[in-house]
């Protein structure tokens, strides 16, 4: 009978109109901050690993084939290792993360928070229905388009597709980790979890803005969900939860990354004019892929990160937003990469590293989502409306990233 008591309480404290909110924002600070301060050391080992051992034991293994002085060489070490390694080293961060929210679904309190938010849909007028495909937004963009399907309403379908590209995926979480590690110390995890706060308020913004801008008010159905008990989960659930996503997140990066790096390696081996060396013996400067690189700089100078080596990631993350991370190994050769990324930020920001990371956040969370998404759009939506949604998120990606910046570097 307690037992039920505190369920009850628990449940008016976790979906209340005030206390809903405050208990979710902490909640999730908290499994952010324990996320980063339990990975961090686990990161650096396996970022040293790939970058000393595994490159060395290549080396000397292409060494012996006699393919040391050969593109191959390049290829292997500079392209696939650099690349796949950077990706790899944040794996027990995405082990740790889905470890924690295992425990807060098979808990019950997701089901409690899935609670908290609905509301806050249906006030700003969209349906309550559209609140479980933005959750799984959170998780994967790609299966949460998807379910966009579920929704009876095509105007519905078509303004909850709209919005899931805001909702900050995993794929994102590598990159935010990345750059946040190196720029934020021991505030890294609630630089991460600010990136989620404005994910969500972004949902709402665009959703509400769109709404009135765009679609006549229609009738919304309340959402019914039966909340399960509260309640310790089981080890078994929680550790085959973990593993399935991520099982499910290496399939759907490895292919992708791989695909990614090989290509920017080849372009990075590519010369741009004579008297430049010959393909995979070319300098990182005088490469197709920093001319590329150079066209799209100078629209970021606003924003912070106007050269190409912090330009060019971007550009690989339209293939998946994993592979920004992947590029950003390969762009700067392996090494400390926190230290390169700092020498970066500082000289296209004008001595204003901090306030140009930040924005550099912000692009990476509002900017286009993956290929795979972007096909998903269209086939619930067709391309008309996804060539609205991906024009919209780059225009509004840039100028958050520029008022960011413009404002940080004044603090």
């Amino acid at each position: 009978m307690k037992r039920l008591a505190w369920s009850e309480r628990f449940d008016r404290w976790s979906t209340g109109r005030v206390s809903g909110p405050i208990i979710l924002l902490v909640v999730m600070w908290v499994t952010f901050q324990l996320t980063t301060l339990i990975a961090q050391p686990l990161q650096l080992w396996l970022a040293h690993l790939f970058a000393g051992p595994v490159s060395r034991g290549a080396t000397a293994l292409l060494g012996w084939m006699r393919l040391s002085e050969t593109w191959v060489h390049g290829l292997v070490v500079n392209g696939i290792i650099a690349g796949v390694g950077t990706l790899l080293a944040f794996l027990p961060l995405m082990i740790i993360m889905f470890v924690l929210l295992s425990v807060l679904e098979h808990s019950g309190y997701m089901a409690r928070a899935a609670v908290t938010v609905s509301g806050l849909m249906r006030r700003i007028g969209l349906p309550g229905e559209a609140f479980l495909p933005l959750i799984v937004g959170f998780g994967c963009n790609v299966p949460a388009v998807i379910a966009t399907g579920d929704l009876a309403d095509p105007r519905q379908r078509r303004l909850t597709a709209l919005l899931v590209p805001f909702t900050s995926c995993s794929a994102r979480l590598t990159v935010y980790m990345l750059v946040s590690s190196a720029f934020f110390g021991r505030w890294a995890g609630t630089a991460v979890f600010a990136m989620y706060v404005l994910s969500i308020w972004l949902v709402v913004g665009v959703g509400w803005v769109l709404r009135r801008a765009m679609w006549q008010r229609w009738p919304g159905l309340p959402m019914v969900l039966d909340l399960p008990p509260v309640h310790t989960p089981g080890w078994k659930a929680v550790v085959a939860s973990a593993w399935n996503r991520v099982v499910d997140f290496l399939k759907t990066a490895s292919g992708i990354i791989v695909a990614v790096v090989v290509v920017v390696w080849v372009l990075q081996a590519i010369p741009v004019g004579a008297g430049h060396g010959g393909f995979g013996h070319v300098p990182l400067d005088d490469s197709l892929f920093v001319a590329v690189a150079q066209i799209f700089a100078p629209l970021f100078i606003l924003a912070g990160f106007g050269t190409w080596h912090l330009v060019a990631p971007l550009v690989a993350g339209f293939a998946a937003k994993e592979a920004v991370v992947a590029s950003l190994g390969q762009t700067f050769g392996g090494g400390d990469l926190s230290a390169a990324l700092h020498t970066a930020f500082n000289a296209a920001s004008g001595g204003h590293a901090v306030a140009g990371a930040a924005a550099f956040l912000v692009f990476v969370l509002v900017y286009t989502p993956c290929a795979a998404t972007v096909a998903a759009l269209r086939r619930q939506i067709g391309w008309r409306w996804t060539g609205f949604g991906v024009a919209l998120q780059l225009v509004l990606a840039w100028v958050l990233a520029v008022v960011v910046f413009q404002i940080g570097r004044l603090l």
